[in-house]
């Protein structure tokens, strides 16, 4: 996932948007169909880690982990809650879904290669930004899979579903939104608990770990959606706890954790906390620098802007040259357009404080 570039504009206020009502049809059960949920590998479940479909604002460095005892959980970005469950648990937000009828050849040998096929196609249409096509087939996929033993809190149901979330976030249909990320969070977070006190023999610590990253990589992405709808101190606490589960799983150094450091930092630096915003973002730096993160240039940026707030201007030009330095060198068109943006402003508030 790429690391957010820090905007000295700041996000128009949106209304708040209704929780999701309930009432919703009952999923159809069908034949089981355990080895289909199995069949599925991680590859064709899991996010890109470096593209994003159009329409959604770019995802940072892909969290480890996959689907079905692969779970994986990440940084976008991070979302935590404690809302109320929609009743029904996956009735709410699953069931919202209108089934797609199995085929003919969908029974028998063939129905895994099926499943799959569909599988790698929604991931195809996601991130070719082709929304309405990608929520058909994630769709499809899913209502097989719970036809069948598969239950509602798998890792691969979830990640789907966090998926179709981010679809909905981005066509604007809070509501449908706000119901996937909720439901993917508080699945997991019950998921976990159940998981927590279970012996190793019964279930792996590796499989525990993948759990929780899959809960991360859904704080972080909803986080990122309350941003986008400027509900900054619920994107705060998403982030916290999105940035805390990376440290604990993935450890301070890792990339992740330093993108989650530095978009935690730009969410605080919008409310006005610049000190805070710093001490997080100096840090990302600091960590990005010793690590060679390929991102550095963005976290500089983040870094650059924050001194900007705070008056700080001639370190902050310094940490832009820098940041463009990098920019050019890799190549990253978007970010050098941007960072030079960020030095006009910065010459403009120097300029009137004098």
């Amino acid at each position: 996932m790429t690391a957010r570039l820090h905007s000295n504009r700041r996000p128009r206020p949106r209304a708040t948007q209704g929780r999701m009502s309930r009432g919703y049809c009952e999923l159809l059960k069908g034949p089981q169909r355990t080895m289909l949920a199995a069949a599925l590998p991680r590859a064709v479940l899991r996010l890109s880690a470096r593209r994003y479909p159009a329409g959604l604002r770019a995802t940072r460095a892909a969290w480890r982990g996959g689907a079905r005892g692969e779970g994986r959980s990440g940084r976008t970005g991070f979302e935590r809650r404690r809302w109320a469950r929609p009743v029904g648990g996956a009735l709410g937000f699953l069931g919202a879904f209108s089934l797609f009828p199995r085929d003919a050849e969908e029974d028998g040998e063939d129905a895994v290669i099926l499943l799959l096929k569909r599988a790698k196609m929604a991931n195809v249409a996601f991130m070719q930004g082709q929304l309405d096509n990608a929520e058909k087939l994630y769709k499809a996929s899913m209502s097989y899979l719970l036809a069948g033993d598969t239950k509602e809190d798998d890792n691969a149901i979830l990640e789907m579903s966090l998926k179709l979330a981010s679809i909905y976030a981005a066509q604007k249909q809070h509501k449908l939104a706000l119901a996937g990320y909720e439901f993917c969070i508080l699945t997991l977070e019950e998921k976990i608990a159940k998981q927590k006190d279970l012996p190793e023999d019964v279930l792996p610590a590796e499989e525990k770990a993948n759990t929780r990253l899959l809960l991360g990589m859904s704080l972080d992405s909803y986080a990122r959606y309350l941003l986008n709808i400027n509900q900054l101190p619920a994107a705060q606490k998403m982030y916290e706890k999105a940035l805390q589960i990376s440290k604990d799983v993935q450890g301070e150094t890792h990339a992740q954790t330093v993108v989650l450091m530095s978009d935690l930092a730009t969410v605080l630096d919008a409310q006005g906390h610049h000190d805070e915003a710093y001490s997080y973002v100096k840090r990302a730096a600091e960590l990005a620098k010793e690590t060679q993160h390929p991102e550095e240039h963005m976290v500089l940026n983040n870094l650059a802007a924050i001194l900007m707030h705070k008056e700080d201007f001639l370190q902050a030009k310094q940490v832009y040259k820098e940041a463009l330095k990098q920019a050019q060198q890799k190549g990253d068109v978007a970010s050098v357009q941007h960072i030079q943006e960020e030095l006009a402003e910065l010459a403009k508030r120097r300029k009137g404080s004098k």
